[in-house]
């Protein structure tokens, strides 16, 4: 061999349109910390990405059992994405129970990566293999790579001071770096990271990236890799400054920007749970924008002392998941007869009770509709992927503005946690909100101030500051008489009243544009979706009018008040498929508004809708 030759091993480079990645490994291996820098990677390297974060319901499940596996998967594609992907393409699997809990979601013929040094007789226990998958014969249907990361990482840091369990816990780093150098993604992103992370603790900076930089060189250098894959970048979209975004940042950075858009300082009354409390930790550090956040000691606190900030003239917000906002409904019916602006968030997840609590979910619509006692409207709205939360978060605090009323945002845990490459809106493009005058002693005449007087377009009552001088009114959850806003047992009012409320959010579809639908306004089959299904619904339509079926989408944003022309839509089609994370809720929701021929697609199991499911439901319902 001559001085210079290359002794890498001779490979072959494959091109793919997309690729789905999951690490899984126990709860403390960095699962979640590797996949997002992989993401990270991939959107730098021109990629369209969606995630889907998977953590265990346990907070401290043992090391090694099925309970306490923690997994991360990524979908970066050369095209627009819109879900985390069905099958898995490649599977790194850090411990045996990983592997117990993930193999079904590899595809055949998918790259499994395993932790050899992992599968011991204890860790093979532990996760109920009575045999060695490695050496049983069962895996032989993908492609297995064995690697011994545990014994690579002590190899790359033998010459530091680095403890046994701080040199174990950096095997994700060994892992991140032998999949960015498989399907090509650049290191230096990933380098900046840690330097950020390990910002003045030298030793573990030169340790982590020193592991990353030998997994890249395992992979460069083994001979056990003969392929390496490479997906070109997506079409540029719009040019702007992008930044890959998650849905709980999203909602916090939407109510910042409908905050200064509207001239209203942000409280946030709040009461930590899963898988909420991340809007609350981003809101916390942002004092400077005039944001107060309030950790309440239990979630009724939370939402009374959020409704105070709304007398008080505040930007009003609370934030919980699915047990939490039981617990608020009473106050939130307050809000309703009080008729002050206050922006509920409430990421779903799996129930009922404690249920499934970082898992997903969206069956809490027919509580947000219907879920507090008498007549007690609200307007809600539903975010359909992480980046639309923001935008979703956005015309929720404009409308609780302009109509002076509560409204609900649906979120769930997959667009929580998920993340997507987002465009960073030009503030000066944003829609105005334009938030009530609060109103004072000037100018009123004999009758004085009346604070359920109306708005004649909104419908609206004016908005008085706590403690203003001349706007004395009453307050309390007692029914109002409309105009003076005294107490009133008169059944005549009551009728009125309950009447009115309902018509203050029939109102709000005056103000909304109409349905967006994706292929024609009639045909065999119409899928209408609300929430995170948006994506595998999307995806799942755009392959059958591919096929040349007759099939349209159409994705609800908001969900009371429905849009004017759904009606006219749903009765435009043969037969209407509703999917849903839940037992049909807005299936329920529809056939109460409409006469129309449908069907009610439902799964319920903490994951997000798979795509080829969905294809199959679209084709049993095509005439034949």
């Amino acid at each position: 061999m001559s001085m210079g030759e290359s002794t890498a091993p001779v490979r072959r480079r494959e091109t793919l349109e997309s690729v789905v990645v999951r690490f899984a490994g126990d709860s403390g291996d960095g699962m979640q910390l590797a996949g997002s820098q992989m993401t990270l990677a991939s959107v730098l390297a021109g990629n369209d990405v969606a995630t889907f974060p998977d953590f265990p319901a346990e907070i401290r499940a043992p090391a090694g059992t099925l309970a306490g596996v923690s997994g991360f998967q990524l979908h970066f594609a050369s095209d627009e994405v819109f879900t985390p992907g069905d099958a898995v393409d490649a599977l790194v699997a850090m411990n045996p129970a990983a592997l117990a809990k993930n193999i079904k979601s590899l595809r055949k013929s998918g790259l499994l990566i395993v932790n050899r040094d992992a599968f011991t007789a204890r860790g093979l226990k532990m996760a109920g293999y009575a045999e060695n998958p490695l050496q049983d014969g069962s895996l032989a249907e993908y492609q297995l790579f064995e690697v011994d990361l545990s014994r690579l990482c002590r190899d790359a840091l033998a010459d530091t001071e680095l403890g046994s369990k701080e040199v174990e816990r950096s095997k994700n780093y060994f892992a991140l770096g032998l999949m960015c150098w498989l399907y090509e993604r650049q290191l230096e992103v990933v380098e900046e990271e840690i330097a950020a992370r390990f910002q003045g603790k030298p030793h573990l900076l030169d340790a982590n990236l020193a592991v990353l930089r030998g997994g890249w060189a395992y992979g460069e250098n083994s001979e056990l890799f003969r392929i390496r894959f490479a997906v070109p970048p997506a079409p540029a979209g719009a040019p702007g400054i992008y930044r890959n975004i998650t849905g709980n940042e999203a909602v916090a950075l939407g109510l910042i920007a409908a905050s200064v858009q509207a001239g209203r300082d942000i409280f946030f009354g709040s009461y930590p749970i899963t898988p909420a409390s991340d809007v609350l930790h981003a809101l916390a550090g942002q004092k400077s924008f005039g944001v107060r956040t309030f950790q309440a000691e239990d979630e009724i606190a939370a939402v009374c002392a959020a409704l105070g900030a709304a007398w008080g003239g505040q930007l009003a917000v609370t934030c919980t998941s699915g047990p939490g906002m039981a617990l608020k409904q009473e106050a939130i019916g307050l809000a309703v007869m009080t008729e002050l602006p206050l922006v509920i968030l409430d990421v779903q997840r799996g129930g009922p009770s404690t249920g499934l609590p970082t898992k997903t979910e969206q069956a809490d619509l027919l509580q947000a509709i219907w879920g507090r006692n008498s007549e007690s409207p609200v307007a809600v709205v539903a975010p359909r992927s992480p980046s639309d939360a923001f935008d979703a978060t956005y015309e929720a605090v404009q409308v609780a503005l302009r109509h002076m009323m509560p409204v609900i945002i649906l979120s769930d845990g997959a667009i929580a946690n998920g993340a997507e490459p987002w465009r960073v809106p030009d503030p000066a493009q944003l829609a105005p909100i334009t938030a009530p005058e609060l109103a004072t002693a000037e100018g009123l005449g004999e009758k004085g101030f009346l604070p359920y007087s109306r708005d004649p377009l909104t419908l609206a009552r004016p908005w008085a500051r706590l403690g203003t001088p001349g706007l004395q009114h009453r307050i309390g959850g007692l029914e109002k008489s409309e105009g003076t806003g005294h107490i009133s047992y008169d059944s005549d009012n009551h009728h009125n009243m309950v009447v009115l409320r309902q018509r203050r959010i029939d109102n709000i579809a005056n103000f909304l544009p109409g349905c967006d639908v994706t292929g024609d306004r009639q045909g065999d089959v119409l899928v209408v979706s609300w929430g995170s299904t948006y994506g595998a619904c999307l995806t799942a339509v755009r392959r059958a009018q591919r096929a040349g079926k007759r099939v349209s989408h159409v994705h609800l944003r908001w969900l009371n008040p429905l849009p004017s022309d759904l009606g006219e839509l749903l009765e435009s089609f043969r037969t209407v498929l509703v999917p849903e994370m839940n037992l049909g809720q807005l299936y329920k929701v529809l056939r109460a508004a409409y006469d129309f021929r449908g069907h009610s697609y439902t799964r319920v199991a903490g994951m997000p809708l798979r795509v080829q499911e969905l294809e199959a439901e679209i084709e049993a319902l095509l005439p034949s």
